[in-house]
């Protein structure tokens, strides 16, 4: 599934930065997410970028104080004018890069119905905007929730113009925990936890797999008896991964911003530079893309599935990992709640509420 490469590093324009539109511009992830992006954490030392930041009209104020802080901030890679916009047309034009964190939020009493047809609008515009004026090899991450069914919406109305194979959904912050519990469990370092899997949606039914990762004295296979057994996986270590964005909010009366992107800097980092450039010792990491059929996967949802990142935005879904009876379970629970979503946000579509 590997997608027309991004020319990220612009050879034959050596002095053009990379044009990286960041939705939600004010918002608490990408307070956290921007000095990643401006400083090099996520795209190496040598990569100029170009900042655009959108949010909504009332929200102006703030961003043009985000964009003070990142001039103060002196960033060598990053080109001084930070544009603040509330026009998409404005924020995507001639961007390489997305990063969708704005989206509608489910508040008390809401109906996941309405909750999908304030999304469908949000990025019916979105994904317009990027089709009419964003460059052709656009790479794009949705991180606002519902994640994978906005990433689905917004390839509706991208395409023809960009493929869904230059769209992902973020499930890297759910990769991160998993890998880091795992790490917790068993008394070692987090870069020695290698070959877990996030599966499905970006939601409480997402499945944290380990059936195949490994630890130092950990052979694969033999995680799940080593973390504890079925029972410890069941009754702790998945619920934990499914709720762990639930129980910050709790604690700190705030979404999980900082970890949140931490994990959008990995994941741009691997799929725009490559895994070898990015996290160490990985054999996969977990993104939602575009299925096509694999695990026997419901094709054309986006659904959370190990790939490998070769760099310049190109991709590719491991294949033939074992599944057995317990995974399935899991698998299928969360697919189902996907396609679900995606057959209402179809339904909506139908009836002209999101077009």
């Amino acid at each position: 599934m590997a997608g027309r490469p991004l020319p990220l590093f612009h050879p034959s324009e050596p002095s053009r930065p990379l044009v990286i539109t960041v939705t939600g511009g004010a918002g608490q992830i990408a307070y956290a997410l921007l000095p990643l992006l401006a400083s090099g954490y996520a795209l190496g030392s040598e990569q100029r970028v170009s900042l655009r930041l959108l949010d909504l009209p009332v929200m102006m104020e703030a961003m043009r104080g985000v964009a003070m802080e990142l001039e103060d901030g002196a960033y060598p890679l990053l080109d001084a004018a930070v544009v603040v916009t509330d026009d998409p047309r404005v924020a995507f034009d001639g961007c390489d890069v997305a990063v969708l964190l704005g989206s509608f939020p489910r508040k008390p009493g809401m109906e996941r119905k309405e909750l999908l047809a304030r999304n469908a609008t949000i990025f019916r515009e979105q994904g317009e905007s990027i089709k009419a004026v964003a460059r052709g090899d656009i790479r794009v991450l949705v991180v606002g929730n519902p994640a994978n069914t906005n990433a689905w919406i917004l390839s509706q109305y991208a395409a023809p113009a960009v493929p869904p194979e230059h769209i992902m959904a973020l499930t890297r912050l759910d990769h991160n925990r998993t890998r880091s519990l795992v790490a917790h469990t068993l008394h070692c370092r987090v870069d020695a936890v290698d070959g877990v899997v996030v599966w499905g949606n970006h939601s409480s039914t997402q499945y944290p797999d380990v059936s195949v990762a490994t630890a130092p004295n950990v052979t694969r296979g033999r995680m799940r008896a080593a973390v504890g057994g079925e029972a410890f996986l069941r009754d702790v270590l998945i619920p934990t991964v499914q709720t762990r964005g639930a129980a910050v909010l709790a604690a700190r009366k705030l979404s999980s911003a900082m970890s949140a992107a931490n994990a959008i800097a990995d994941h741009l980092r691997d799929w725009l530079c490559g895994m070898k450039a990015g996290d160490s010792g990985q054999s996969w990491v977990s993104a939602a893309v575009m299925s096509d059929g694999s695990y026997d996967i419901e094709p054309g949802i986006f659904y959370s599935f190990p790939v490998r990142c070769a760099g310049g935005g190109a991709y590719e879904i491991v294949h033939d990992l074992p599944v057995d009876e317990f995974s399935r379970k899991y698998m299928q629970a969360t697919g189902d709640e996907l396609i679900a979503e995606r057959d209402e946000a179809i339904a909506l579509l139908r009836r002209g509420s999101a077009l």
